[in-house]
């Protein structure tokens, strides 16, 4: 009986231990997406900025809703350029995703941290765009529901890991169907990107939730504090492109244009 209640002890430590470490691992997530979110943001309002003058003098160029660029938006906005800034966080993911086992966890937050900053740069037109207020507006909405089907991902006892191919497929069409309407500016085809997007990456919340999850209680017992580190910067990468994608999605469809 002696016996048995030690096991039974040491078991429910263990168990104890586990939890305390998947709690702290998913604040280091959230954490450090958190961050990657506000750098992402000032970023954007800080080039947006730099980009328009209201002196006529200092202009170069005028957009359609009657801003008036600098030098320096009329090279970020009307140049060929624009293609590199808006392909670059792209370049970013598949390479952090690519030489992650070749970093180590601080340089890989490093990168993560540069990554959306130029994220930032690539986004910055929406304050040229939209209204200031749509944007809070639908910043509060995107991080409401992604708050309510993240938890949904951590709590829920449904394995969500079959939904992970078919929404990664809806993903790849998504960028296909994107990279075509640069060149159709349809309406009606942006429409119904930004709708199927929005379910897409309210899916993709909850799974990447629950796979981060599932890969922390798996690995927790290697005690590999470095790959620990690394399988969080990696899950704030996936969450935090799920939340930056569903907030883009959302401004198309409810955002108030200048």
């Amino acid at each position: 009986m002696a016996q048995f209640d030690t096991i039974r002890s040491a078991a429910g430590s263990r168990s104890a231990e586990i939890d305390a470490g998947l709690r702290a691992h998913m604040n280091k997530v959230y954490g450090t997406m958190s961050v990657g979110m506000m750098l992402t943001f000032l970023a954007a309002w800080a080039v947006a900025g730099l980009a328009v003058t209201t002196d006529p003098s200092a202009a170069v160029a005028q957009m359609a809703n009657g801003k008036l660029l600098t030098s320096f938006g009329h090279t970020i906005y009307g140049s060929a350029l624009r293609y590199v800034i808006m392909f670059a966080p792209l370049a970013f993911v598949f390479g952090l995703s690519a030489m992650i086992n070749k970093m180590s966890a601080a340089t890989a937050q490093l990168v993560f941290y540069a990554f959306a900053a130029t994220m930032g740069l690539s986004i910055s037109s929406i304050f040229l765009i939209y209204t200031g207020t749509s944007i809070i507006q639908v910043f509060l909405i995107t991080s409401i529901a992604f708050a309510g089907l993240s938890l949904v991902g951590y709590t829920t006892k449904k394995d969500l890991s079959a939904m992970g191919t078919f929404l990664m497929m809806g993903v790849i069409g998504l960028i296909v169907a994107s990279v075509v309407n640069m060149f159709m500016q349809s309406t009606a085809m942006q429409f119904a990107i930004s709708s199927i997007g929005v379910l897409i990456f309210a899916g993709l919340t909850a799974y990447d939730t629950q796979k981060i999850k599932n890969t922390y209680l798996q690995m927790a017992h290697s005690g590999d504090s470095e790959w620990l580190g690394k399988a969080a910067i990696m899950g704030a990468l996936s969450l935090y492109l799920d939340f930056i994608n569903m907030f883009m999605m959302l401004l198309h469809l409810f955002g108030n244009r200048e």
